[in-house]
């Protein structure tokens, strides 16, 4: 695993020890980036089950100015925390060890918005819909920010979830990519 692309481009980045976490691959990061960028001019964005750190990560990489990293598990959080550092984010991010309910709880206390909204939970974790749903029902994500949910592609999501929009969908094997964003009536 390293960054792809951005000021941290090649920097290696460290695994989650054991097998409770699925790191995106390579292949499947650049897609996701060539989506809904590939860069970016500031904004905040939320790696929600963060894993190693590598959305968030690449996002900082290509031009967002802060994310936060949330994950319930203590070694993705001491592997969030290495991999931001090597990279020398840290400055840049806040790392929690919290579940994902918990955590959008936390946030909308807060008052914060994102540009960019990353969920790649555990494949056999059966909330994403759920939770998109409360991202929208909070209004989470700005209005031209976009989340992007990770899944096994067994899993269909809707076309709507909410006022959010599935506006790009694409399989890589057993992983799949849905976009969800604010789309207007003229379709934009």
């Amino acid at each position: 695993m390293r960054v792809i692309s951005g000021k941290c481009k090649g920097k290696p980045l460290q695994a989650v020890p054991g097998m409770t976490t699925r790191p995106t691959t390579d292949k499947v990061k650049e897609a996701m980036f060539n989506m809904i960028g590939p860069y970016f001019s500031g904004g905040i964005g939320l790696d929600l089950f963060g894993g190693s750190g590598g959305l968030g990560i690449e996002a900082l990489s290509r031009g967002l100015e802060r994310v936060i990293f949330v994950d319930h598990d203590a070694k993705a959080v001491q592997t969030m925390k290495k991999n931001v550092a090597a990279c020398r984010l840290t400055d840049q991010a806040e790392i929690y060890r919290n579940d994902a309910e918990r955590a959008l709880k936390a946030i909308m206390k807060r008052g914060l918005t994102f540009r960019l909204i990353f969920l790649d939970p555990p494949y056999k974790n059966k909330k994403l819909e759920a939770l998109i749903a409360m991202i929208d029902a909070h209004q989470l994500l700005e209005r031209d920010g976009f989340l992007v949910a990770e899944h096994d592609a067994e899993v269909k999501l809707p076309i709507h979830i909410g006022r959010l929009t599935k506006v790009k969908y694409e399989t890589y094997g057993i992983t799949a990519v849905s976009i969800y964003a604010y789309v207007d009536e003229e379709g934009e």
